[in-house]
């Protein structure tokens, strides 16, 4: 009470209005009206919150764990090889920001067990220059990179591969390259039995279920190649990949491409971009339609309050004043509104990874299956420059919405509104 007592009248008057409700039927419906407008803001603004959060945490989770395999930046030989890779990788560590490099050979096979055979993309890799660019050492769940040793053509395979052929440590495995001997029956395929010395996993269920690493002088045997494929990079800033990899274009001798990360995943990335800007629009008119809804509470108070507003008016109360009253109480409930979606929806982002597999648990599903999404947790990325601009538009919104009625109800004419009074 003493708050309000130094307010201005309009404040005074308008956040009356607001809480106004419970000395006639008609008044309790509109404040009723305006709780569910408030509602309205509220779970548009959480949901968005919310939605864009987990699409954030989704592209960052499946950007690393594809970044975990994948190298930041390639350099490739021009002519399909690079047999200088020695001196490429020390021309490219001369750049500050690489802090890595391993050559590699890449090739696609099927792999055989028994009757069952799978595609695969192979890697031929240095087991000790490879953790220089990737984290795959580290995923290893079984046996290690190490036993990946020349001329043993020995294998690392992915978890989900794996598991789908039942392979375990130990067992053997025929691997079919598409490069063979040409005789007078036609082209005879190479083909080699590999030992399995270890599995991986990466978590990136594309990776898992198709990925092997070999050593490269294997694979380079095996396809018959002379040379690496490339020479992989790590960067100390993935972000700057793009621009380091124009660099690198440029100072690299000899005839080779760079490429980055983003570039090779371009679809990928562009899909999901586009996906959570149309995320955004859809659950931004869940805040448009409770401000609309506004705009009829509005309505109805400047309806049902005209006789005080012509007594307003009768005392001296400009039209700017009438104005200012119901703006007030329209800002009033888009304000609260924003507030409670805000702290709904940063309550919930922050806990996802709690009450998604809570819910899961409950209903006994799982919302994001691993043999059809990329990963099967449910992610949350929380930005705060994100739920800043998602509560300025809802009071943008909100504020916009009381133009109208509290236009309407500075046109209200004293003797018009208190003739049936």
């Amino acid at each position: 009470m003493g708050i309000t007592k130094h307010m201005p009248f309009e404040w005074r008057v308008g956040l009356r209005y607001t809480r106004a409700g419970k000395r006639s039927g008609r008044n309790s419906f509109i404040s009723f009206i305006s709780l569910i407008s408030m509602a309205g803001i509220a779970l548009g603004v959480a949901a968005l919150i919310v939605v864009l959060s987990v699409m954030n945490g989704f592209q960052k989770d499946v950007r690393d764990r594809m970044l975990s395999v994948l190298s930041h930046v390639e350099v490739l030989g021009a002519s399909g090889g690079l047999p200088n890779w020695q001196e490429a990788a020390n021309e490219a560590m001369q750049n500050k920001e690489v802090t890595g490099s391993a050559p590699y050979v890449a090739a696609q096979a099927i792999m055989t067990r028994d009757e069952g055979f799978r595609g695969v993309v192979v890697r031929g890799i240095l087991p000790d220059q490879e953790p220089k660019v990737s984290d795959v050492a580290g995923q290893v769940k079984a046996g290690s990179l190490n036993d990946l040793r020349p001329g043993e053509f020995n294998i690392v395979l992915g978890l989900e591969l794996a598991r789908a052929m039942q392979i375990r440590l130990g067992d053997k495995v025929t691997m079919v390259a598409p490069q063979g001997q040409v005789t007078p029956a036609g082209v005879i395929p190479q083909m080699k039995r590999f030992n399995v010395v270890g599995i991986f996993e990466a978590g990136h269920y594309e990776f898992d279920s198709t990925l092997a690493f070999i050593h490269m002088q294997d694979a380079m045997r095996m396809f018959r190649q002379e040379a690496p494929s490339g020479l992989r990079l790590k960067i100390a800033d993935m972000q700057r990949a793009p621009q380091v990899a124009r660099d690198l274009q440029r100072s690299l001798t000899g005839d080779v491409m760079v490429s980055d990360w983003s570039k090779q995943n371009r679809t990928w990335f562009a899909a999901v971009q586009t996906e959570k800007r149309m995320m955004f629009l859809i659950l931004a008119l869940i805040i448009a339609v409770a401000a609309f809804n506004l705009v009829s509470t509005l309505v109805m108070t400047v309806t049902d309050k005209q006789a005080d507003i012509a007594i307003l008016r009768t005392l001296g109360a400009s039209p700017l004043s009438i104005m200012k009253i119901f703006m007030i109480q329209g800002a009033i409930v888009g304000l609260l509104g924003t507030a409670i979606g805000v702290s709904l929806g940063v309550a919930v982002a922050l806990n996802v990874d709690v009450i998604v597999p809570f819910i899961e648990r409950l209903l006994s599903v799982q919302f994001l299956p691993r043999d059809v999404y990329l990963i099967s947790d449910l992610p949350s990325d929380l930005r705060w420059p994100d739920v800043g601009n998602i509560a300025l538009m809802a009071i943008v919104l909100a504020f916009l919405a009381t133009i109208y009625p509290s236009w309407w109800a500075a046109r209200v004419k004293p003797a018009d509104a208190l003739r049936y009074e």
